[in-house]
């Protein structure tokens, strides 16, 4: 006979069509169990009750995304270094950060395969070259991406200004394009391409020596992001941060890394307008294929308790 909804036959041909009903009816038998478990929580088992100092994000016993870290694996980036003016660049910059003489942005774009939390995505950032006190870092000024899940997170940990947007990464021999339109208009398109990767050692991790091809590539930190939180009392931000990324990546294994050149293409939309960040001259273009895990970050500067 066939049973109804299931999709599964039974006439009893073999033991292995009968075994796999069996599996079925203890599959269904356990979702129901676990639904009516979830069901009790919900309706306020007190042993689940969050706790004063607990919770992760909303909804607190459901949350939007897991708790760090978060894994990925075998991701494809392409890095374009190029100069624009420096007032263009201190335009986009929060205070107390200062524009870096030599007006050096990057512009990125990159294609995850594979994330534990966050699930496949395509993403294209820009950051610039500044100064904060003492220190010479980067600053992340734009993220366009197009995973609800990572968006969230990358906003609520760390201030990664991350929007939706439409991305579109193509690969062919040894070039790589990302395309990105936002609010239908196109606004970073990064070309590059590359001489022929230089394999690495899988097994390298974050701490030891890079090799010397990595070497070329200036280092893109400290990595600094404007973390704020809006008041629900009125105007103004409850939480204002300034974030330090450089500690985020760990456990990195770079796969393959190699040198080229690379030009972008800046546009304007009626939310954002990339192109006073014009590039006046490229410097070099790097491909890299890591995996990788982000932890958390560190907070250097608290806008609300501290002065400039």
């Amino acid at each position: 006979m066939a049973v109804a909804d299931t999709g599964v036959n039974v006439d009893g041909d073999t033991d292995e069509d009968v075994g796999g009903f069996i599996l079925y009816l203890i599959c269904q038998s356990f979702k129901l169990m676990t639904s009516c478990m979830v069901a009790d929580l919900v309706a306020g088992d007190p042993e689940m009750r969050l706790k004063h100092e607990d919770g992760w994000n909303i909804p607190a016993g459901s949350p939007f995304y897991p708790p760090l870290p978060a894994v990925y694996r075998n991701v494809r980036f392409q890095f374009v270094f190029f100069h624009a003016a420096p007032p263009a660049v201190q335009g986009f910059l929060p205070e107390p950060l200062q524009a870096a003489k030599d007006g050096l942005c990057v512009a990125s774009g990159l294609e995850v395969p594979d994330c534990e939390l966050y699930g496949p995505f395509e993403e294209s950032f820009i950051v610039m070259k500044c100064h904060f006190r003492d220190q010479t870092g980067f600053y992340c000024s734009h993220v366009f991406h197009n995973g609800p899940a990572g968006i969230a997170a990358g906003r609520e940990i760390y201030g990664t200004p991350k929007v939706y947007a439409d991305l579109k990464v193509t690969h062919a021999d040894r070039s790589m394009m990302t395309e990105t339109s936002y609010g239908g208009v196109p606004v970073l398109t990064i070309a590059s391409s590359v001489e022929a990767d230089a394999p690495q050692d899988t097994g390298a991790s974050h701490d030891a020596p890079h090799d010397a091809s990595q070497d070329t590539m200036p280092a893109l930190t400290p990595a600094w992001r404007l973390k704020i939180i809006p008041r629900a009392d009125g105007p103004g931000p409850a939480l204002k941060q300034l974030i330090d990324c450089t500690e985020t990546t760990r456990d990195v294994e770079v796969h393959a890394f190699a040198q080229g050149k690379g030009t972008i293409v800046l546009g304007a939309s009626l939310r954002c307008d990339l192109t006073p960040l014009a590039p006046l001259e490229y410097g070099d273009a790097f491909h890299m294929e890591s995996s990788y895990s982000e932890g958390y970050a560190r907070v250097v500067y608290d806008y609300l308790s501290e002065k400039p």
